[in-house]
This record gives C-alpha cells, sequence and structure tokens, in this order.
C-alpha cells in the first residue's frame, strides 16, 4: 500500500513562529504574521495538491475559523486535493450533517473527508450550548454516527437514542463516495466508539512503542465488532537537506517560546479533559530539557500549542525513516504541518516525498513523476 500523506490549513492563522491553540490555551499565543484569508489558504492548498498530499486537515474550535465554511471555499481554488473537515457532532443534527456532507461531495467532486472530534473541553463545549459531560459526548457520537452511516446508505431511520432522537430521517441524495470517518481520541470509551464508527484511527505523534501499544488495542476492539480499521498520525514536520539545519531551525522556534507564555499554556492545559491531551503533556512535563523524546522526535511544540505537540525533525533522509518506523506499526497516513505551512509543505514534500517513493513507498496521487531536488540548501 502506497503512503498516503495530508496537509494542514492554518485556519487560526499562519507564522514563521508557533501559532498556539486548541484545548483551552490562549486565542493567541504567538504572532499570526499570515491571516487565514482564502486567498492564502488557498495558496498552501494548492502547493500540497500539486506537491502530493492527498488531503488537507482543519481544525474546528472557538480558535480557529469555522471548517466547512472555510474548506467549502477553497475547494474552489483546488482541483484534486480532499478535505479533511473537523467537526463537532453535538454542534449540529445527525440528519443535517449528512445533508452537508453529501451536498459537499457533489459540489467538489468528492472531495471531503471528515474528522469527528467530540470535544475535550467541557468549557469549551458550554460556549456552544452543549452541557452535557465527557463520556456522554462520546456516547452521543455514537448514536451521531450511527444515524449518519445509516443515512449515507439511502436508509429512512428512526431512532430513539438516549441522547438523540430522529424520525423519518432521510437524504434525498446520498454522497458519493460515502465520506471516511477519521476519529481519534485516547480514553476507553474513545476508542470503543471509533472500534465501532471510524474508517480511520488518528493517534497524535507519540513514540513508536506507546502508538504501537494503542493501534494494538483499538485493533482488537475494531475486529471484536467485525470490522477492520486503518491507522493515521497526526505530526509537525521540520525537515531539511542536513540534520543540523533542521534542529537550528527547531531551536529557532523554541527561542521564541517566552516563559510566561508556556507557563500559560501549560497551566490551562493541565485542566484539560482529554486522554490524549493529558499523554501528550507527559512527554515534555513542561521543560524546555530533554524534548527529542525519540530519535528526531521532538516534543517542543507541545510547550505552546495543544493538540498536537510533538515534531518529527532532522534530514529528509532521517524523517524518512522515522517515517517508515511508525509504518512498521501499521500506520499509513500522516497529517503533517509545520511553520509556515506554505514553506514547510515545499521542504518536505521536495526533500522527504521523492525518498519515500524512491523506495516504493509512495506515488504521486496526480500521477506526477517523483524526482528528488537537488541537494543545494536554501532558505526562505
Amino acid at each position: 500500500m502506497s503512503l498516503t500523506f495530508h496537509w494542514f490549513l492554518p485556519t487560526n492563522g499562519d507564522s514563521r513562529h508557533v501559532v498556539g491553540g486548541g484545548h483551552g490555551t490562549p486565542a493567541t499565543v504567538s504572532s499570526r504574521d499570515r491571516p487565514p484569508t482564502v486567498a492564502y489558504l488557498s495558496q498552501i492548498a494548492r502547493a500540497a495538491e500539486d506537491l502530493g498530499f492527498v488531503g488537507a486537515l482543519t481544525p474546528t474550535g472557538a480558535w480557529c475559523e469555522d471548517a466547512w465554511l472555510t474548506t467549502a471555499m477553497v475547494s474552489q481554488n483546488s482541483e484534486r486535493l480532499k478535505f479533511l473537515v473537523a467537526f463537532r457532532p453535538g454542534s449540529v443534527s445527525p440528519t443535517l450533517a449528512a445533508q452537508m456532507a453529501s451536498t459537499f461531495q457533489r459540489q467538489t467532486g468528492g472531495r471531503l473527508l471528515l474528522n469527528v472530534v467530540t470535544g475535550g473541553e467541557s468549557r469549551e463545549q458550554r460556549a456552544y450550548g452543549d452541557f452535557l459531560d465527557k463520556d456522554d459526548r462520546y456516547r452521543r457520537t455514537g448514536e451521531f454516527l450511527h444515524i449518519v452511516r445509516d443515512l449515507w446508505q439511502g436508509k429512512n431511520v428512526d431512532l430513539r437514542g438516549e441522547r438523540l432522537r430522529v424520525e423519518d430521517a432521510k437524504l434525498s441524495r446520498v454522497p458519493d463516495p460515502v465520506p471516511e470517518v477519521y476519529f481519534g481520541g485516547s480514553s476507553p470509551i474513545a476508542l470503543e466508539i471509533a472500534a465501532r464508527y471510524a474508517d480511520v484511527y488518528l493517534t497524535w505523534g507519540e513514540p513508536p512503542a506507546q502508538v504501537a501499544g494503542k493501534t494494538a488495542r483499538i485493533g482488537d476492539l475494531a475486529a471484536r465488532h467485525g470490522r477492520t480499521l486503518r491507522f493515521g498520525i497526526r505530526l509537525h514536520v521540520i525537515t531539511r537537506d542536513t540534520a543540523e539545519q533542521a534542529w537550528a531551525e527547531a531551536g529557532r522556534l523554541l527561542d521564541g517560546f517566552d516563559s510566561a507564555t508556556v507557563r500559560s499554556v501549560q497551566e490551562g492545559l493541565a485542566r484539560s479533559e482529554s486522554e490524549g491531551q493529558r499523554r501528550m503533556l507527559a512527554l515534555h512535563g513542561g521543560s524546555r530539557e530533554g524534548l527529542e523524546i525519540h530519535p528526531n522526535l521532538w516534543a517542543g511544540i507541545g510547550l505552546v500549542r495543544g493538540g498536537a505537540g510533538t515534531a518529527l525533525v532532522g534530514s529528509h533522509d532521517e524523517v524518512a525513516e522515522r517515517i517508515k518506523e511508525y509504518h512498521a506499526l501499521g500506520i499509513d497516513e500522516f497529517v503533517l504541518s509545520g511553520y509556515p505551512h506554505l514553506e514547510e509543505a515545499y521542504w518536505f514534500g521536495e526533500g522527504v516525498l521523492p525518498r519515500l517513493a524512491a523506495q516504493g513507498l509512495w506515488r504521486h496521487p496526480g500521477g506526477k513523476p517523483d524526482t528528488l531536488r537537488a541537494e543545494v540548501p536554501f532558505a526562505y
């Protein structure tokens, strides 16, 4: 199987420094030198498309632009790229969400992927009118996905669940193709819901041994339901012609984290209800020391950013080797990002992807030749 790579649309703004957000972190952590305009996001989307990324993840939350509206606009300025739209089941009815997905597929030529985010922060959920506790939110997500999947199959749906109820629900037009569902979460109930309803289980970038343990658990749960999942991982990336250049860039980003900001962000993240966020925090413990937690896996991003907090850092060859290490554990999809997102897409797309192609692990989805660029250092 050819590896699949997705990029990221920074709908909370972009910069040459780390831009924070998510999981209760302050709305403004670092400078947003590049506002998330449709023009700039479309520039990133076109670059990702040309370089060979299959899709682009768009986040959800009060700290960024709405994912549905933004991707609908950006899709009109791209041709092949798919959009991994993050959305929260508690914010819309399942019938409306199924209809929105169906419309998106028709209007974009089938370029929608769905990243289901249950919501790990009760305070933020309450701001949206959602007062369920975390476990109940996951139970509602299960009912939500049950309804949506039946609607996508053209069924009439009547369901009186514990948290959701629909009567005589039906779509006038089903999506073609049916969008794949990506799902993350590390708590026991999250793993159970993923096993029953996800197509792709996403984990944040933990060291390989921890990732292996998690995928084994979710794989066993899925098998009990007669299902098989694919696995993906969410990581940042800093890749350069030499390891020295890559680590120098990581050091530059780290130098931009003032102590007050790190302290404030860590205090906010410590209050998170997310098990995945707790696991991210445990990788660095709020310290600037010992941030390389596995060869070429750097936990520095998580000092000022909620959610995905680790980056692959190294030469193009080293980063390719780490990707192969995760692939050996069953990870086939990689959702990547970097600061700034336009330039970092080129560093990875021109430096790492051709190396994987040369080893038969990746091919350009658009059919373009995969050639190594000249090893001539350059700077943006």
